[in-house]
Order: C-alpha cells, then sequence, then structure tokens
C-alpha cells in the first residue's frame, strides 16, 4: 500500500512523520519525492547505496539535413527550438521531450539523445528500503525523476511505502501521489498552516484519495486555527504531534524520534494503526 505525505508548505514536519512512520511499520519503503531539496536520507541514513542516472531525451538537428522549413518551431509549444545563423538551435532547459519536433521533421534531421537531469539513490536502513531522488542544479522539472522512484519501491505489495512528497500543491506533488492509496497531510497551528492544508485537501479530492490530517507542533490548551478546519469540515485528524523541546532536539540532529524514544514511539505507531484502520 502506497501512503503519500504531503503538507501545504515546507517545514510543518512531513519528512520526520514520514521517516518515522516508515520505521515503526516494519518491513517498508520510504521514497523522498522531494527532488530538489531530499533530506529523508540525513535521518535513515541508508546503507549499500546504488545510484542510477536519470536522462530525458532532447533533440538535437543536424545542419546539413535541416532546409531551414521551420515546422519544428511552429510545432514547439514551449519555444524551446529557434532558427538562427541557419541552423536550429535547441534550449534544452525548456524542451519537455515530447518527441514531436523528429516525428514531424520534413528531412528527418531531428534526432533524439539522452541528456542528464538528476539520479535515484537506493539503500537500506534497517528494515526500511529507501529510494531517494536528487535533480541536477539548474534543472527545472524533476517529475521524470519522481517517476523513476515510484516505479520500483523494492517491497512487496504487502509492505507499506511511505512516499515523502514535495511541499505545496505543484505537477511534482501531484506525480508523487497519482499512485497512492492514501494520504497524510501535516499542518501547522497557525492560519497560514490552515490556509496551507486547505490547498492540499483540495488536491487529495482532485485526485479522489482518502485523506486524513496530522497536527504537528501541537500546543494543549491554545486555539489551533488547523484543528478548527478540520472540525468544521469533518475531516478526521490521524494524531497530534506536540511542540515538544525534545522531540525538537531530535529531529534537530537527524535523529529519528521513534528510535530514540519509547513515548514517540507509541505516538507514532498510532498514527499508523489510525491510517490502517481508515484503509481497511
Amino acid at each position: 500500500m502506497n501512503i503519500a505525505v504531503l503538507s501545504g508548505k515546507g517545514g510543518t514536519g512531513k519528512t520526520m512523520v514520514s521517516v518515522n512512520l516508515a520505521k515503526v511499520a516494519g518491513t517498508s519503503a520510504y521514497v523522498d519525492c522531494d527532488v530538489e531539496e531530499p533530506n529523508g536520507h540525513l535521518y535513515l541514513k541508508p546503507k549499500e547505496v546504488v545510484s542510477e542516472e536519470v536522462s530525458v531525451l532532447v533533440p538535437r538537428s543536424d545542419p546539413d539535413k535541416c532546409d531551414g522549413c521551420r515546422e519544428c518551431i511552429e510545432f514547439c509549444r514551449f519555444n524551446a527550438m529557434v532558427y538562427t545563423l541557419d541552423r536550429v538551435k535547441v534550449f534544452n532547459e525548456m524542451c519537455h521531450s515530447c518527441g514531436g519536433c523528429a516525428v514531424i521533421c520534413p528531412q528527418e534531421a531531428i534526432t533524439e539523445h539522452p541528456r542528464a537531469i538528476g539520479r535515484v539513490e537506493s539503500g537500506i536502513s534497517g528494515d526500511v528500503h529507501v529510494r531517494t531522488g536528487v535533480m541536477d542544479v539548474g534543472e527545472v522539472a524533476g517529475l521524470p525523476i519522481i517517476a523513476r522512484l515510484l516505479q520500483n519501491p523494492s517491497v512487496s505489495e504487502e509492505d507499506l511505502t511511505f512516499i515523502d512528497c514535495p511541499p505545496g500543491s505543484s505537477c511534482s506533488v501531484m506525480e508523487s501521489i497519482k499512485d497512492a492509496d492514501f494520504c497524510v497531510l501535516v499542518t501547522e497551528p497557525t492560519i497560514f498552516g490552515a490556509h496551507n492544508l486547505d490547498v492540499v485537501v483540495e488536491l487529495s479530492r482532485a485526485f479522489n484519495k482518502p485523506f486524513g490530517v496530522i497536527l504537528n507542533k501541537d500546543i494543549e490548551g491554545e486555539a489551533n486555527p488547523s484543528e478548527e478546519y478540520c472540525s468544521e469540515r469533518n475531516i478526521p485528524v490521524l494524531g497530534r504531534i506536540p511542540f515538544d523541546r525534545e522531540l525538537s532536539d531530535i529531529t534537530s540532529e537527524a535523529r529519528i524520534a521513534s528510535e530514540e524514544s519509547a513515548e514517540f514511539r507509541e505516538m507514532f505507531r498510532k498514527i499508523l494503526d489510525n491510517i490502517l484502520e481508515m484503509t481497511a
């Protein structure tokens, strides 16, 4: 079963929740789809890491065959090609690798060639299979890396796969959750947190995914706009993570709370039980 962990913004504790759920689940997979800034590996510290390059196909025009008809340029909706100095120039960063320009070229002057945009790293952390996507500096789109990440989680269908999504609701998040069986939405006890929670609630509903909310940094006895948001809309709360100095210290040192404290291990175990109960 694939469980996607989302948040409407960065810094809500999404990765902290993901790695702890993976650890208390036993044999499981953790997939870090935040390919621009992956940090789950800092907590899990995987061993036996194997790296696999991820490439996309980009066009290249042969000036000896090109007659300057410009049909490829008129076809490209992303303005990734121009005709200048008697040849076609391709802006690789703007190309979406659709392959259409090569298909429609009357002179067959365009061929496609692989261009590396990042890598997928796979390793082991105890019982957790860890897969991390890393996008190269300067690249603008990590969707092919995320797609490759989710092809092979390295566990059986009976085991749980936790997908640590990018923050927000961009195309990268949509790619991360499209095959998820359940979405866990992590939020903070602020008005801003409630606003960003609404973004991922609407995204989960648009993809017709069942979901529940984790209230992170919860302070007992104080107003929590995110909790009020859930109460008003009958959204299930999967658990509360307290605003706790010990938990903060453990997390800031890239340690895993469920391995450091029986109290925190029980807290994340109950959250996981609530998730499994909702998906039964």
